[in-house]
């Protein structure tokens, strides 16, 4: 926790938003979100906001409302003003990528085997005129 960053917040950053920021809420997923307390040390003139992972830090864990707030597009979290769901809305789920619950499709590296080729297949050629 000392040194490593993808794994969890590391000692540093935990002090530093403990000291200058407060809790604005969390997600399913356990993730906190925060925002300084000052534009003290910000960028543009807005106050910093930040999201500490719970677990293996991965950007696609946020969900959208939650995104839209740290990246300024709503003013008031999804704590105080939530997002309208309609009702074909999915729920959210993370990038699955190099998980276990990764698709793969028949063919794949775990995927199973793929169908044998029928030889139908026929490389274009300049000189086929198509």
């Amino acid at each position: 926790m000392i040194f490593t960053w993808w794994n969890g917040a590391t000692i540093g950053t935990l002090f530093t938003i403990a000291r200058n920021a407060n809790l604005v809420g969390s997600d399913e997923f356990g993730n906190r979100y925060y925002e300084c307390r000052t534009n003290k040390e910000s960028y543009d003139q807005r106050k910093r906001r930040y999201v500490i992972y719970r677990g293996y830090a991965e950007p696609s864990k946020v969900p959208p409302d939650w995104h839209g707030w740290l990246h300024y597009t709503f003013e008031e979290p999804p704590t105080k003003a939530p997002l309208k769901r309609q009702k074909w809305e999915k729920d959210h789920i993370p990038n699955l990528t190099g998980t276990l619950y990764a698709w793969r499709p028949k063919g794949a590296i775990g995927g199973g085997r793929r169908a044998p080729s029928t030889g139908d297949y026929e490389p274009w050629t300049p000189s086929s005129g198509s």
